[in-house]
């Protein structure tokens, strides 16, 4: 029966816990860091290719001037995140290709929530390099 009681108290501690910490708030930015201002390496690099999916129930005009109001073009990309391809996909919106340090994803998020939220829904695909092992291993095979 003590045992019972204990692990009653113990549940309860730990929903009365949870629940304390259950509100939805939003990110702050973060501090900087010197991991964060680092610049991709092959060891640390991700590709991050982002849709950025057009409101078709507006007009374009509207979705830009949103944009420029929101600043969106100013802070993206940030400085120091390489664009590998930024292409137009008719009838999708815009896919854009970023190599950067994996500590500065968030980052980028953040700049995509704060910016381009509203004008664009986004989806996100974190990739790595690949080329180099695909291509030994093809030639290891042959």
């Amino acid at each position: 029966m003590g045992r019972r009681i204990g692990s009653l108290i113990a549940a309860a501690a730990l929903a009365a816990a949870l629940s304390a910490n259950s509100g939805a708030v939003a990110q702050t930015p973060p501090a900087p860091a010197p991991a964060e201002n680092a610049a991709p390496t092959a060891d640390n690099a991700v590709l991050l290719t982002i849709f950025l999916k057009h409101d078709q129930s507006r007009p374009l005009s509207e979705l830009n001037a949103q944009l420029e109001k929101q600043g969106f073009y100013k802070a993206f990309p940030p400085p120091g995140i390489e664009v590998v391809s930024w292409y137009v996909m008719m009838g999708i919106g815009q896919v854009v290709t970023l190599r950067l340090p994996a500590s500065r994803l968030r980052e980028v998020n953040r700049i995509l929530e704060d910016k381009a939220w509203g004008s664009y829904r986004t989806e996100f695909y974190p990739t790595y390099d690949y080329k180099a092992i695909g291509i030994a291993a093809h030639d290891k095979a042959q």
